[in-house]
């Protein structure tokens, strides 16, 4: 199912991650790729609170993966894989166990680690054009 939305103010991305999370309510895997400062972080920061993680949501650079605790208990990991080396990095940090986890994980940098990827990841794209943030499920 394609998708997109415009926010012209990050006051709108909760209602935006709470209808993608609605339209891909059976997913688990979501993949975010766009540009260094496109707004990635931010977006998976309103997918977590709409998750109801509570606390500071930050992007794990260094650590590549932030756990954290969502709705019923349910975990929500949040990777961002900009500063691996080669695919083995994520191997050795055992992606498997998060990815079919049934938690929700949330992908930066997808395209690092692309081989890894899961068939049925919904893969999200986003884009800053003249100040609005662009939004976009990619079939």
């Amino acid at each position: 199912m394609a998708r997109n939305w415009k926010a012209k103010e990050e006051t709108q991305l909760e209602q935006i991650a709470k209808e993608l999370l609605t339209d891909f309510k059976n997913n688990r895997v979501f993949t975010f790729s766009g540009n260094l400062g496109s707004g990635k972080t931010t977006f998976i920061k309103y997918l977590c609170k709409v998750q109801g993680v509570k606390g500071l949501v930050s992007s794990p650079t260094f650590s590549l993966v932030n756990e954290y605790e969502g709705l019923q208990g349910l975990p929500v990991f949040h990777f961002d894989f900009y500063r691996i080396k080669n695919v083995r990095e994520a191997y050795d940090m055992g992606y498997e166990e998060y990815l079919y986890s049934g938690g929700y994980c949330f992908i930066e940098w997808p395209e690092m680690i692309a081989e890894l990827i899961p068939d049925n990841a919904v893969n999200i794209h986003i884009a800053v054009i003249d100040g609005v943030r662009e939004i976009s499920v990619k079939e």
